[in-house]
């Protein structure tokens, strides 16, 4: 399910990166495409900031996995909830690994579509 997750992600943000290329191209005048090219950086600006910031999220929960860790080794409860305990940890480990691999691609995409915003402002 997780690949699957990152294969719908890419499959979305190729999308908007062929639709972006595709509508800067068919723009007739000079004109007409820096406007688009203008939004299109607006958005794609837009978007690479809030992926940006769930990095600064990620890095509160990895904080919050330490901590969480550290005292359950602490409390003096039975075998049962230890092993609750640390698969819940595990849980949110992973769900983390999976949203820092999503922002990555992201921000992948979105840098493709910045340079190609760019290109077609320069040109």
């Amino acid at each position: 399910m997780k690949y699957l997750s990152y294969a719908y992600r890419f499959i979305s943000n190729f999308a908007f990166l062929a639709l972006v290329y595709f509508s800067l191209n068919f723009v007739g005048t000079y004109q007409q495409r820096a406007i688009v090219a203008a939004l299109v950086l607006a958005y794609a600006g837009m978007r690479a900031i809030s992926a940006l910031r769930t990095f600064i999220f990620f890095k509160a929960i990895e904080k919050l996995e330490l901590e969480a860790r550290r005292l359950g080794g602490l409390s003096g409860e039975g075998p049962a909830a230890v092993a609750t305990r640390k698969m819940v940890v595990k849980d949110v480990v992973e769900q983390r690994q999976a949203g820092e691999m999503k922002s990555y691609i992201d921000l992948l995409f979105l840098g493709i579509i910045v340079v190609l915003c760019i290109a077609k402002i320069v040109s």
